[in-house]
């Protein structure tokens, strides 16, 4: 029997919005899919040690701050000295079109916006966990939808 998908989520920095995240995750919960949420205002250290902690292969990232470009990186980077590569990374919340292609160039799965289809989400950590090829931190282009 495959294990269910592991899915940490977490809000990024001193965010404190977190309705979005707990729709999110109710959305994994009702499609199989076992899920951490670390709470408000984790920090990208605690972020990537849960990540090994849990054994998850997925890590969601919720931000609404604008500090995007400046912490994301920082997990994607701490995920890769932890020896967790493997572990995919997607985002949700507010970033411009411009910094999600960066964010993605960078290794992040995908970001999804306000109002993103709770099944598309499902649906891009499903793919993600699928896509075995594809670790954080590979420079695989935009696959932001």
């Amino acid at each position: 029997m495959d294990r269910p998908i592991r899915v940490l989520l977490a809000k990024l920095g001193l965010d404190g919005h977190d309705r979005g995240i707990k729709i999110v995750a109710r959305c994994l919960r009702d499609a199989g899919m076992e899920v951490v949420y670390t709470g408000l205002r984790y920090s990208a250290e605690m972020i990537a040690e849960a990540a090994l902690e849990e054994d998850v292969q997925v890590v969601g990232l919720s931000i609404h701050s604008g500090a995007h470009n400046t912490l994301i990186p920082l997990v994607i980077t701490l995920l890769q000295e932890y020896g967790a590569s493997d572990v995919k990374v997607l985002v949700g919340g507010i970033v411009p079109e411009e910094d999600a292609l960066g964010l993605t160039n960078l290794g992040v799965y995908s970001v999804h916006g306000p109002g993103t289809n709770t099944m598309d989400i499902v649906n891009s950590v499903r793919l993600a966990v699928a896509d075995g090829d594809y670790t954080v931190g590979h420079d695989s282009g935009s696959r932001a939808d």
